[in-house]
């Protein structure tokens, strides 16, 4: 009897060579589809943000234009030359932004860079025109309604223009992309069918490719980790930056306008105004109302006493805030003794926290719920429950909210479920191993995604 081995050797061989063959045409159609989604559809996806950026621009340039001629603020027009000049250099830094992304079409952006310098020449007369002893105000306003507001008028046309071009190149490039994937997966089952036999022959190769996949698979795995780690340091950083915004510059702002009221107040009444007094006065009760919401989303977004006195300090802090905000009763249940969580982890549980209370506010439909940390040896247990309506545990897709609690779960060694509450209702508990390790560090971005 014949040895089977040089047919199998032959047809290991065709079988490698084939696949060698249709690897080659399969990077190179998908190469193609990388280069055309990073030619076209990502550039003009990021050049349509930035037309989108430019009619934000326009669009706020008319309201200041409308509110110029309704005459309801209290300053005069030339006090108009800072939001605008703001208005201008955002307007033109988009600009070129757009045109380093598209430039495909110079005689447009030449177009819309000459309509552009002409309307901002124009402001500036205006502006001239309208500051004391430069002229009379009114004809500054007759020349921003029967010039300028034309003017802004036809840019934003033009811009207008502009991006759906832009989307139609884009949706012409998806076209595009979606033929060269038909080709490739009409030519798979083509290369199916023609391998099957051999494949009877080469069960070496599905091993191989099999290790080739789980490989793949690891490593999409550990991207998607870098990637979740990445986001939620921005996340973070976020909204650490928004809280540090409302809370120095909102805060100080409000805080001024309270002053203002005040002392506006005391005179107003000194002189006897007491209408204006009393009006004044209401500014001022609102303006403290608004300060201290501000302060209390500042501290919701990125609470200050995480960082000072810990985690389940915070934890007794936060809880009544959702009590007086959502009218959600709330029991809580202390641990029995302290423990250390690093302020870099902490941060994730108390994060895990904010969205469960969260969910149980939206979707639940209980009016109260239950906060319960204890410790057990080696870990801590965080768990929140409600007496709601419940959720499906089998065959519920996840939301985006609680994929990041997984993540951030995941990101401190601890681990998350989701259960039905023993009274109904769902339980959400964290587990968490003792000590807390703290949570590995985004790895630095190699190249923009």
């Amino acid at each position: 009897m014949p040895s089977p081995t040089p047919a199998l050797l032959g047809g290991l061989g065709v079988a490698l060579l084939a696949v060698v063959i249709y690897s080659v045409y399969t990077s190179h159609q998908l190469a193609a589809v990388r280069d055309l989604q990073e030619r076209l559809v990502d550039r003009n996806r990021r050049a349509s943000l930035q037309l989108l950026r430019i009619q934000d621009n326009l669009n706020e340039l008319a309201l200041a234009m409308r509110d110029m001629l309704d005459g309801n603020e209290p300053y005069p027009l030339a006090a108009w030359a800072a939001p605008l000049g703001r208005i201008r250099r955002d307007l033109d830094d988009a600009l070129r932004s757009e045109a380093a992304l598209d430039p495909g079409e110079p005689a447009t952006e030449a177009r819309i860079s000459a309509s552009l310098s002409q309307f901002w020449s124009a402001m500036d007369r205006v502006l001239e025109q309208a500051r004391p002893g430069g002229g009379a105000e009114r004809e500054a306003l007759r020349e921003i309604r029967d010039s300028m507001q034309p003017r802004r008028d036809a840019i934003a046309s033009q811009i207008a223009r502009r991006l759906v071009h832009n989307n139609e190149a884009g949706q012409r490039a998806a076209v595009q992309v979606a033929v060269i994937h038909t080709r490739v997966q009409r030519n798979a089952y083509l290369f199916l069918a023609a391998m099957l036999a051999l494949i009877l022959f080469t069960g070496t190769l599905v091993i191989v490719f099999n290790r080739r996949l789980f490989l793949r698979i690891t490593e999409l795995s550990a991207q998607r980790a870098t990637l979740s780690r990445r986001l939620i340091t921005a996340q973070e950083e976020t909204l650490r930056s928004v809280s540090r915004e409302l809370h120095d510059e909102f805060g100080q702002i409000l805080t001024a306008i309270g002053l203002m009221a005040r002392r506006t107040g005391r005179r107003a009444a000194a002189q006897g105004e007491a209408e204006l007094a009393d009006g004044l006065a209401e500014l001022q009760t609102v303006a403290q109302e608004a300060l201290d919401k501000v302060r209390g989303l500042s501290q919701s977004l990125q609470p200050v006493i995480l960082q000072e006195s810990g985690l389940l300090a915070a934890v007794g802090w936060y809880l009544p805030v959702v009590e007086r905000q959502t009218g959600l009763a709330i029991r809580y249940t202390p641990p029995g003794s302290e423990f250390e969580v690093p302020a870099a982890s902490a941060i994730h549980v108390f994060r895990v926290l904010q969205e469960a209370l969260n969910n149980v506010v939206r979707h639940s439909g209980a009016s109260t719920a239950e906060v319960r940390i204890r410790r057990e040896a080696d870990r801590a247990i965080l768990e929140v429950e409600d007496g709601g309506r419940g959720m499906a545990l089998a065959g519920a897709g996840p939301g985006i909210g609680l994929a990041g609690m997984r993540e951030r779960a995941q990101l401190i060694g601890g681990r998350l479920e989701l259960l039905a509450g023993p009274a109904g209702g769902t339980l959400m508990r964290l587990e968490l191993p003792l000590p807390l390790p703290a949570p590995l560090p985004a790895p630095p971005e190699t190249q923009s995604l």
